[in-house]
């Protein structure tokens, strides 16, 4: 059975001990991070950030690919890296379950092509994909299928091509998200969500695969915004305000919390209606899903004050902030670069650049 999960798209070339790059484009900024191993520890090599202007990324689209190749390009001329991996936006992906007879894997790649149309609204000659195996039962396997348009590949291959990049692996955010923050080895189910400037995802995984993914439209500058306006101040004073109250209760920033909260609760609904889904509905095999053991979140807007705490209150269940470190080395033996507040937005990034170890 092959499982080409983690160089999707792509195969690897086997060469070189050079740091692995994760490269994670948002509609506001590319965030890379690289790891290396050192004595058999991975350590993080360098990592950054770079904002992108309001309009050249809008829900993963790239409007204007000029202004990102330059990005790309300083980030290849300050850390004179060549090879990366890169995320694709999950609003543009397409993932669905089947149950195929046990067969070789090309044959299993024959029989997802014959039942893409029954999935995705694209020709199957419009669009690549990818599989995992969830689990073997008796007489079959329970596969997950990931699906990109061929026109979505071909643009951010060519998008890092024009910078001078190699892109070794293309792949679901929420995929790297999950190396990233679930354990090797952990075949519990968890929920993610990625708070994130403009927008946020929630996907459901279960043994470190994602069988179900989200975008929804709410992100940190919305409630940004909100602040503003409500308290006439600039967006980057909300900001500020955002950042150093959160989600307090004190009675002076009690107007403030009520804001926050506001904007906040949209979010809330929308990870609570996947949570009830999830559990009261059963799966393509007829049989109740696996509970949701915690919901983890990150992104750059998880840093938020609080957050974690209001979502276990008002969801009823366990929600903790995640930690981006767990497939790298035990926190106690090791002090990251990137303190715990700031590691939560480069999740997707650790995650893409863990694609060169995770099966070493």
């Amino acid at each position: 059975m092959s499982h080409t999960h983690y160089n999707r798209f792509f195969p690897t070339p086997e060469y070189l001990q050079r740091p692995s790059v994760g490269i994670d484009i948002s509609d506001r900024s590319i965030k890379y991070v690289a790891l290396t191993r050192k004595r058999n520890e991975l350590r993080t090599d360098f990592f950054g950030e770079k904002k992108i202007p309001e309009g050249v990324v809008d829900s993963g689209k790239i409007k204007n690919p000029q202004v990102l190749i330059s990005l790309l390009q300083e980030i290849k001329k300050e850390h004179g890296c060549h090879f990366v991996r890169v995320s694709l936006p999950e609003e543009q992906m397409y993932l669905f379950e089947l149950t195929v007879p046990k067969m070789t894997a090309d044959e299993i790649r024959g029989t997802i092509d014959i039942q893409l149309e029954e999935h995705v609204p694209l020709a199957p000659q419009d669009v690549v994909f990818d599989y995992d195996l969830i689990e073997e039962v008796a007489d079959a396997y329970k596969v997950l299928v990931t699906v990109a348009p061929t026109v979505v590949v071909d643009e951010y291959t060519a998008l890092f091509r024009d910078a001078g990049l190699m892109p070794l692996s293309l792949e679901l955010e929420a995929s790297a998200l999950s190396r990233a923050i679930v354990a090797e080895g952990d075949d519990h189910t968890y929920m993610l969500v990625d708070f994130g400037d403009t927008r946020s995802g929630i996907s459901i995984v279960h043994k470190r695969i994602p069988v179900f993914t989200s975008t929804v439209s709410i992100g940190g500058t919305i409630i940004t915004d909100m602040i503003a306006k409500n308290f006439s101040v600039s967006f980057e004073e909300a900001e500020k305000m955002k950042k150093e109250i959160g989600l307090s209760r004190n009675e002076k920033d009690k107007e403030l919390f009520a804001v926050i909260l506001n904007g906040l609760s949209v979010l809330r609904d929308e990870v609570s209606r996947h949570y009830i889904y999830w559990h009261s509905h059963k799966g393509i095999d007829g049989n109740p899903h696996p509970p949701i053991q915690s919901i983890r979140i990150c992104g750059g807007n998880a840093n938020l004050d609080g957050i974690a705490e209001y979502f276990k209150t008002s969801l009823r269940s366990e929600v903790e902030l995640a930690n981006v470190w767990t497939n790298i080395a035990a926190l106690d033996s090791y002090v990251p670069p990137i303190n715990f507040k700031q590691s939560l937005s480069y999740a997707t990034a650790i995650g893409l650049a863990l694609g060169d170890f995770e099966h070493d």
